[in-house]
């Protein structure tokens, strides 16, 4: 697996960055919630999947970025339908927790995600029952408060500071509308995708908000690897 890649941006000489020592590290507290980045994989007309799944667009130094971002998350944050459609599992990481967010609450708990006590769900006040031995979090009426439900995920795992959120699109699209989108780590792929995939952030209201360029790393495979933090 490559793990070292060249860092065309900040201007200056080009250098050699490995890709852990970017991507770790600790994240501030914001508003009396964790940092939330997202993580998100596109091809250069914008389609954020291959027959429905992002594995498609990716290489090993994708691979290596998505691995140290989840490394150095404390809780991480994807729809329930992005959760089955990619087969999420518990992940390797003592202690690391995943929050499977749904507004209906109507999710199959009983497969080893669940079970083995790695995900949680975060639902509205007014879902349904939640299975027995699955702990949750409750925000909102009708859909889920993202920026209540983060502040309370200190409650299940205490020491977190940084949620990494892996999608869809439309959970993507709601935690930009509820001003919880802290960090953008973006990889664009070199590849003409086609089709109708759909965009990295659905549903949200159409409204600009400005973001500050950090970084731009880039491989022999011409992959570029992005990182933006909000700026207002």
């Amino acid at each position: 697996m490559i793990s070292v890649v060249h860092r065309i941006y900040p201007p200056g000489d080009p250098t050699d960055a490995e890709i852990g020592a970017l991507y770790g590290g600790v994240r501030p507290a914001v508003e009396g919630r964790p940092w939330v980045g997202l993580s998100m994989i596109t091809s250069l007309d914008g389609a954020t999947a291959v027959d429905g799944l992002s594995g498609g667009l990716g290489n090993a130094n994708d691979r290596a970025v998505f691995g140290a971002l989840r490394a150095a998350a404390d809780v991480i944050v994807v729809g329930a339908r992005t959760a089955t459609a990619e087969g999420y599992r518990p992940t390797a990481r003592p202690g690391q927790r995943i929050a499977v967010v749904t507004s209906s609450g109507l999710v199959d708990t009983s497969g080893e995600l669940f079970t083995s006590g790695c995900a949680f769900l975060v639902v509205p006040d007014d879902a349904g029952a939640i299975p027995t031995g699955v702990e949750s979090i409750r925000a909102g009426q009708g859909s889920v408060d993202l920026a209540g439900a983060l502040r309370q995920f200190t409650t299940i795992v205490p020491s977190t500071r940084f949620v990494l959120a892996e999608g869809g699109p439309r959970l993507n699209g709601a935690l930009l509308d509820a001003g919880c989108l802290d960090e953008l780590d973006l990889t664009i792929a070199p590849a003409l995708v086609g089709g109708d995939s759909s965009r990295i952030v659905a549903g949200a209201t159409e409204l600009r908000r400005s973001w500050r360029l950090v970084h731009v790393l880039t491989d022999e495979d011409g992959y570029l690897f992005t990182r933006w933090v909000r700026s207002g």
